[in-house]
């Protein structure tokens, strides 16, 4: 019994040791202490986050590169480029993240709606800013299912910044997001299974975009990854 007691008691303190662990990559993975602390567009959407997130990865291409790349992001557009398996896991009815510019989605404004799900979610963001080459900022209310809208909220930002590295040949894309939930077991929810899920998919987002940017002449539209 004294055994199975220390067993339980080692095999908790492992579980959350490890939770901790996925908690820290999910609100910093790839972001430096400075980018973390740093002011970006889009921080006054969200003002008074209850939790904010941060990832970066350099780029070995220069901005002009990798913008073509964010601009035609979202469900139904050019995904989330994540990586297949999330897709099926997470997103069954949406195809893969696209491997190719498509000149039909470089088209982005101030107050257009990029989805993040099928149509009868009325699930996704309104674009709040466009520098192009530099910053995209989202921001979203609807990321919950449309039954529990009426007694839970969720406000989002997403920023997606561009910082020229290396006398522009390079590029440092950082993206952070901000958001505040309501009531306190949707919180508990996102810190506890949302963060360090985050993880996973923004560490596959940013070598997505990565290895797009780096193997594409953004000229050629009709490039396909190998």
């Amino acid at each position: 019994m004294k055994r199975s007691r220390w067993a339980l008691s080692g095999g908790l303190a492992a579980l959350g040791v490890a939770e901790m662990t996925l908690i820290g990559l999910g609100r910093g993975y790839g972001s430096t202490a400075d980018e973390r602390r740093r002011k970006l567009p889009g921080d006054d959407v969200v003002s008074h986050p209850g939790v904010s997130t941060d990832h970066a990865i350099t780029i070995d291409a220069p901005p002009a590169r990798v913008w073509p790349w964010l601009v035609q992001m979202g469900w139904g557009r050019g995904g989330w480029y994540t990586a297949r398996w999330v897709d099926r896991l997470l997103f069954p009815a949406n195809g893969p993240s696209v491997d190719r510019i498509v000149p039909d989605l470089q088209r982005l404004d101030v107050g257009d709606f990029v989805p993040d799900g099928p149509p009868a979610t009325e699930c996704g963001f309104i674009v709040v800013s466009v520098d192009p080459e530099h910053a995209l900022v989202l921001h979203s209310t609807s990321h919950l299912p449309r039954q529990w809208r009426s007694r839970a909220d969720v406000d989002w930002s997403w920023a997606f910044v561009l910082t020229p590295v290396d006398g522009g040949r390079r590029t440092r894309f950082h993206f952070r997001s901000r958001w505040t939930s309501s009531p306190w077991w949707l919180s508990l929810f996102g810190h506890l299974v949302i963060v360090p899920a985050d993880f996973v998919m923004s560490r596959d987002m940013l070598h997505g975009v990565k290895d797009r940017a780096e193997c594409h002449d953004s000229s050629q539209s009709s490039t396909r990854l190998s």
